[in-house]
């Protein structure tokens, strides 16, 4: 089997861990990295045995598939000119600025028939796979993604860097369409927002309040999923994960509720069986699994036998789509005495999101 020369365009802060992975991937040929920084792009070619270029158009012709790990502005760009030249490409989450860009992208992938790959690396968080199984119908999703701010996605606020996480995921838990959208955000740092909250409605019923911060002291990165099955928590940073479901008794015996208006019920003793047998607290550690390694061999399994991502351009729009709806409401919001959500020099990024409409 001949290797598949891989490329990766922008080797920064995440771009030089898809090199360092897939210089270590059987049947892959880390063929070059493209990196104006020549200081940068230098070192980690020879770190890792690859030809540097400033260009990324000048690694087009060396390589059969490219990541793209650029800057959310460049996205469309970078990845367009590959597409066209019928080069495989996984982009960086946000597939794009915003939902016309990545329409745009969506739609060359599909007219040179090829693959295009949205890096939502969650997706392949083992607590995720490990919580499939156990999420059922979701009813209601609540999710906590907070950090200190990471100096790095500054040309893209909160929304677009961090909570486009959960936005994918509750996305592929609901499999419902949206049906309305409610949020705010604020900006302290002097860009674009650095927290916002977000009210996500299904079509379906479902409800998912999504919560994300880049200026928080600490990191927190948890989701909790309620439904009919039980209730979930997963705690993506310990690799956890703590579930409540009916147990058989529940299902199948007498109600403890109605045992407890029985005459001489013992209701201490029920309080004490209510987690031991009828909600009893199951905790899972889960195995850990790098998952950007995962995303990058679903990637090359993906461009060696024609299969598609789990992630691919339709399903990024969709995301990044959600994510504009997002950013539109906060735009919209008022605070009083404040001409919008948005507090801070935004004015570039409220221009635009009225004129989008």
């Amino acid at each position: 089997m001949n290797r598949l020369r891989l490329g990766v365009i922008g080797v920064g802060a995440l771009g030089k861990h898809h090199a360092r992975i897939l210089a270590q991937t059987a049947d892959v040929e880390l063929t070059a990295v493209a990196e104006p920084r020549l200081e940068i792009g230098r070192e980690i070619a020879a770190q890792f045995g690859c030809r540097h270029v400033e260009d990324y158009r000048d690694l087009i012709d060396l390589v059969d598939a490219a990541c793209v790990v650029v800057p959310t502005s460049q996205h469309l760009p970078v990845a367009s000119d590959l597409l066209r030249r019928r080069i495989p490409v996984l982009v960086e989450k946000p597939l794009a600025l915003d939902a016309e860009e990545g329409k745009i992208l969506h739609r060359l992938s599909q007219n040179f028939e090829t693959l295009l790959q949205v890096g939502h690396i969650e997706r392949f968080n083992p607590v995720t796979e490990a919580a499939r199984q156990y999420v059922g119908t979701p009813r209601y999703i609540r999710a906590e993604r907070y950090s200190p701010f990471p100096f790095r996605s500054m040309d893209i606020g909160v929304v677009l860097d961090v909570m486009i996480h959960d936005i994918d995921l509750v996305l592929d838990l609901c499999r419902s369409p949206v049906r309305s959208v409610e949020a705010f955000g604020i900006s302290l740092m002097g860009g674009a927002e650095d927290a916002a909250q977000a009210r996500i409605t299904f079509e379906n019923g479902c409800i998912a309040d999504l919560n994300a911060s880049r200026i928080s002291p600490t990191t927190t990165r948890a989701m909790q999923v309620w439904s009919s099955d039980g209730w979930l928590d997963l705690n993506f940073a310990e690799k956890k994960i703590t579930r409540i479901s009916p147990s058989a008794l529940l299902k199948s015996g007498p109600s403890p509720i109605r045992l407890a208006q029985l005459p001489g019920a013992n209701v201490e003793e029920l309080k004490r069986e209510v987690g031991a047998s009828y909600l009893p607290v199951q905790v899972e550690s889960v195995p850990a699994a790098d998952a950007l390694t995962l995303e990058l061999q679903e990637f090359v399994d993906s461009v060696r036998h024609g299969t598609q991502p789990r992630c691919g351009g339709a399903e990024g729009l969709l995301a990044l789509q959600t994510a504009e709806q997002v950013l539109t409401s906060i735009a919209a919001h008022q605070w009083e005495g404040c001409e919008t959500g948005m507090v801070g020099p935004n004015a570039e990024i409220r221009e635009r999101l009225r004129k989008a409409g």
